[in-house]
């Protein structure tokens, strides 16, 4: 019987190194998910954003769908199998359908709420269905799955908090640079937070922008996108003396920005003052940043409390979301299940009809004979085997009876006996 899967890496199970490796441009995923279908996957879909590679897929084969996109991760890295599997996380059945509501739902990212992922999981799927690669399951488990996540941003505000922040940036840069069309941004990176607040700087007014990333082909994507500028990390000092506003978003573990690179730039800058946004995980810039003049560095803390959202607000926020996506989770379930049942009902009605018929067919004197005749021809088999269950399996005859009992409304003896 098939069953939801979810095999990926992401923000929390790889590195930094291995998630770039996996990651693929758009363009560029046709040729993945062709890899999967080619390996036996029907239904699935390849997710790709800053934080996560991942597959999240309906299979009859768990085992032989999990080994097909270890393979296929593996040979996209460029590494070999086993460090993909060391990093990644599997996930069947209900955990995996919890999962796929949760990405699309923004509670499994780095930032939780942030607003981009339902574009980004809804791209997914588009290309999916483009790769033949989406069938019913999957499908109606993700159209679920959206309907939940815009619950979750219309009841909860979950999605607010993101956008205040970015929001707040855009206030901060402005009291420093004044007017944004003559600043200079610089993202390093990307990541969904660094994304999101680049997009609001640009609405703001920003006009110039250069994007550094270690890998320069990922660099010129980003690039492309917002139609900037583009850097890998070798060339980041004479980018930092350009630039009046830098995001740091890249969370590769390691401090991009030291005190003596910004202390540099500062001084090629004749001290004109910088903004430095650090909402990396973990942090891109390193503390004694601080200690210097003319820059004004803030983490993710500094802006939540600057947007008046602490983490009791957000926490609550996301426990409110848990309890909604739970709750669509059982009505999907609940969907499915009364389906699934319906081919039983069916079947159930066509062999009481061809019992009837049997009985017609025979000829009883009256109707009372033949109502007589019906009830023992209908209870035949499902007496017999009570009989046998009770003899060879009696837990099994107990369940059975209790079942009975729930399925045409019977007296229950137990309940009775309390009563009496």
């Amino acid at each position: 019987m098939a069953e939801f899967l979810v095999v990926g890496i992401n923000h929390r199970s790889g590195t930094a190194a291995l998630r770039e490796a996996l990651y693929v441009e758009e363009e560029r995923q046709p040729v993945l998910l062709a890899r999967l279908k080619a390996a036996g996957l029907a239904e699935a879909v390849f997710l790709s954003t800053c934080d996560r590679s991942e597959v999240q897929a309906v299979t009859a084969d768990a085992e032989a769908a999990a080994a097909a996109v270890g393979a296929a991760f593996a040979g996209q890295a460029g590494v070999p199998a086993e460090e993909v599997a060391a990093q990644s996380y599997r996930l069947t059945g209900g955990e995996a359908l919890r999962h796929i509501f949760a990405v699309a739902a923004s509670l499994d990212s780095q930032v939780i709420g942030e607003p981009q992922v339902l574009g980004q999981v809804k791209e997914a799927h588009r290309l999916s269905v483009s790769a033949g690669l989406m069938g019913g399951g999957l499908d109606e488990a993700l159209q679920a799955a959206y309907a939940a996540a815009k619950r979750v941003r219309r009841e909860t505000g979950l999605a607010e908090q993101p956008v205040s922040i970015a929001a707040v940036v855009v206030g901060l840069a402005r009291q420093l640079t004044g007017d944004l069309s003559r600043a200079q941004g610089l993202l390093i990176g990307p990541g969904e937070m660094g994304d999101l607040i680049v997009e609001q700087l640009r609405r703001a007014g920003l006009r110039e922008l250069s994007v550094a990333h270690p890998s320069a082909r990922r660099a010129a994507a980003i690039a492309r996108r917002y139609g900037a500028h583009h850097m890998t990390l070798s060339e980041l000092p004479s980018g930092l003396a350009g630039a009046d506003i830098v995001v740091a978003a890249l969370g590769s573990g390691q401090r991009i920005l030291t005190a003596e690179t910004m202390a540099r730039a500062i001084k090629a800058r004749r001290h004109r003052p910088v903004l430095v946004i650090d909402v990396a995980v973990p942090s891109d810039v390193e503390s004694g940043v601080d200690r210097l003049e003319d820059v004004f560095r803030y983490e993710l803390d500094d802006l939540e409390k600057a947007a008046m959202q602490g983490r009791s607000t957000r926490a609550a926020a996301a426990s409110a979301a848990w309890d909604l996506i739970d709750e669509a989770i059982a009505g999907f379930l609940g969907r499915r299940a009364a389906r699934t049942a319906v081919p039983a009902i069916v079947a159930l009605r066509q062999r009481f009809e061809t019992i009837r018929q049997e009985v017609l067919a025979e000829g009883p004197a009256d109707a009372p004979a033949a109502t007589r005749l019906l009830i023992n021809r209908l209870l035949h088999e499902p007496s017999a085997l009570l009989r046998e269950l009770a003899a060879a399996a009696p837990k099994e005859q107990a369940a059975a009876e209790q079942f009975l009992v729930r399925l045409f409304g019977l007296p229950n003896e137990g309940e009775e006996g309390k009563r009496r």
